[in-house]
C-alpha cells in the first residue's frame, strides 16, 4: 500500500513541548530544533495495555529509520497517580526496551497542546513541521509505516528497505484476540466504573464490608470483603478481600498496587471457575495461581490457550494494603 503526498494533507503545526515536566534519554526538544526531521509523537502512560501492544511495532520503526531522520517522542501522560512518579516510568520504560525520548508530561500541558484524548494515540509530522497524520488506539500499523517513509522520502531520506517492519509480540505486547473478545474495559474506582453488583452501592472514600452476589452475568464484577473505593483505586483494608469478574476473552489483566511500602509485596491467589488457572495462567502468576502485587503496574493474571468462553475470574489477597485500578482484556 503505497502513500502518497497528497493523501497527507497538512493538519496543523507540531505544538510546542515546552510544557513536558522533564525529558527521559533526551534533552528537551522543540519543533524548531527538530526541523528537517520527520518526527512521531505517541502519547502513553506505562499501565496502559493499548500502548503497551503497540511497543514492539513502534521499538522497530526506530531501530529501522531513525537513522533515517525519524525522531519519535514518547509523550508520557499519566492516567494514575503512580504514573506521575518520574522514578517508576524510568524503570518501568526501561525494562520495555524504550530508549527513545520521552516527554515526562504530568501536567498534561503537552496533551492540551495536541488537544489530545487518547491512550494511545500518533501523530507524524513532516520535516518542516506540520502534523500530516494521526491515529488512534492500536492497529493500523502497515499505513502508520507508510506514511513515515512518505515523510522520510519527501524529506529526501533514502536508503533504508521500504518492506515493513517484521515483529513476534509476546506477553503483554501480544494483539489483542478481537474476534473472540466481548470484554471491555472495567474500571474499579468510582469516577468510571460499570458492572459493579456487590450488594448495596458503592461507599465512597469510605472503609465498607462488600458482599459478593452468588451469581455474576457477563461482564459484571463485585468486591467481598473491607475496601475503601476511591475516585481511581479499590484498597483492600483487611486480609482475605478479593475481587470477582464473569468475562469473556482470552486475557485478563489487572492494574495494581500495593499500600504496603516496606512492609513487602502482597501475594494474592487467583482462580478461575473456582479452580487454579493451570493452562491459563498469566505472565504474573504460576499454574496453581499464585502471585505477588509488588510494584504498581499491570498485571496478566489470564491467558487462554484452548476455547474462549464465559468465565470467572477470582483473585483473593491474603494481606491487605492491595490497590485495584482497572480491568483490561485481549
Amino acid at each position: 500500500m503505497m502513500i502518497r503526498a497528497a493523501e497527507l494533507p497538512a493538519e496543523g503545526e507540531l505544538p510546542e513541548l515546552g510544557g513536558a515536566t522533564t525529558w527521559l534519554n533526551s534533552e528537551p526538544l522543540t519543533p524548531t530544533g527538530l526541523r528537517g526531521n520527520v518526527v512521531v509523537v505517541q502519547f502513553c502512560t506505562f499501565s496502559c495495555v493499548n500502548w503497551l501492544r503497540t511497543l514492539p511495532y513502534v521499538r522497530a520503526w526506530v531501530a529501522k529509520y531513525r537513522d533515517h531522520g525519524l525522531v519519535l517522542i514518547g509523550a508520557h501522560s499519566p492516567e494514575f497517580p503512580f504514573e506521575h512518579d518520574v522514578d517508576k516510568i524510568r524503570a518501568a520504560l526501561e525494562a520495555m526496551g524504550v530508549d527513545y525520548p520521552i516527554a515526562i508530561d504530568n501536567d498534561f500541558a503537552v496533551w492540551r497542546a495536541f488537544d489530545n484524548a487518547y491512550w494511545p494515540a500518533l501523530y507524524f509530522a513532516d520535516a518542516e513541521g506540520w502534523i500530516r497524520h494521526h491515529h488512534f488506539g492500536e492497529e493500523d500499523y502497515e499505513r502508520s509505516e507508510r506514511v513515515i517513509q512518505q515523510l522520510l522520502t519527501d524529506a529526501g531520506a533514502d536508503g533504508f528497505d521500504q518492506e515493513l517492519v517484521s515483529v513476534e509480540p509476546g506477553g503483554v505486547e501480544l494483539p489483542a484476540d478481537w474476534n473472540t473478545l466481548k470484554s471491555p474495559e472495567t474500571y474499579v474506582g468510582y469516577a468510571r466504573a460499570s458492572g459493579f453488583v456487590s450488594a448495596g452501592e458503592v461507599e465512597p472514600d469510605r472503609s465498607t464490608l462488600y458482599v459478593e452476589p452468588s451469581r455474576l452475568g457477563l461482564n459484571q464484577w463485585a468486591l467481598s470483603g473491607a475496601w475503601t473505593v476511591g475516585r481511581q483505586i479499590a484498597t483492600l483494608n483487611e486480609p482475605g478481600g478479593r475481587i470477582v469478574h464473569r468475562f469473556h476473552g482470552r486475557d485478563l489483566n489487572l492494574v495494581l498496587g500495593s499500600q504496603r511500602g516496606q512492609a513487602g509485596p502482597v501475594p494474592f491467589v487467583v482462580r478461575v471457575d473456582g479452580q487454579p488457572p493451570s493452562g491459563a495462567d498469566g505472565l504474573d502468576v504460576d499454574d496453581r495461581g499464585n502471585g505477588m502485587v509488588a510494584e504498581e503496574r499491570l498485571y496478566q493474571l489470564i491467558r487462554q490457550d484452548g476455547g474462549i468462553r464465559d468465565r470467572t475470574f477470582e483473585i483473593t489477597f491474603t494481606e491487605p494494603g492491595a490497590q485495584a485500578y482497572v480491568f483490561t482484556f485481549g
